[in-house]
């Protein structure tokens, strides 16, 4: 999310959301965060939450969070590329949930994201999206419910717990 006044915010198909994600958010993204680190580090990949441009569009956003490799994110000032990325996570909340299923399935695949997973706290269910393409994600595993493990294509081989969220 960009800074703006009074807090932060993101634009998708040019509305602006303000953001302040909740505890039980937050706590949602780390979850997956501790299940990638391992395998992060194996592959020299970082993870956080910086802002993604979209090209040629009016929309940014901050996933929750994007993997990129450990060289660009040092040398990356400014907003990440989408196809720069190894899974972005998006986490929903009742604020923007309509926004992070169909209109950033289409964004983030139209401007390459390899790998989306989306972690529906409202729906209580994942699903990973791939094969970026001119009309959104092509490929969708799932959704699976909370509590069911997911597999996030290679290199991230192991399956997430989903009980955690």
């Amino acid at each position: 999310m960009q800074h703006v006044a009074g807090g932060r915010a993101e634009i998708i198909e040019g509305v602006i959301t303000p953001g302040s994600p909740s505890r039980a958010h937050e706590n949602a993204a780390e979850a997956v965060r501790r299940q990638l680190t391992p395998r992060l580090e194996e592959l020299g990949l970082v993870s956080g939450s910086g802002t993604l441009d979209l090209p040629g569009s009016e929309n940014w956003s901050t996933p929750d969070p994007a993997v990129v490799p450990a060289g660009l994110a040092a040398k990356t000032e400014g907003a990440l590329l989408p196809d720069r990325t190894l899974p972005v996570v998006e986490v929903t909340s009742p604020s923007n949930g309509e926004t992070d299923r169909p209109a950033k399935r289409r964004r983030h695949g139209r401007y390459g994201t390899p790998v989306r997973l989306l972690v529906d706290r409202q729906q209580r269910e994942c699903t990973v999206f791939s094969g970026p393409g001119r009309l959104g994600h092509a490929e969708v595993d799932g959704p699976h419910p909370f509590g069911s493990p997911v597999r996030l294509p290679a290199p991230f081989d192991p399956d997430l717990d989903t009980g955690r969220f």
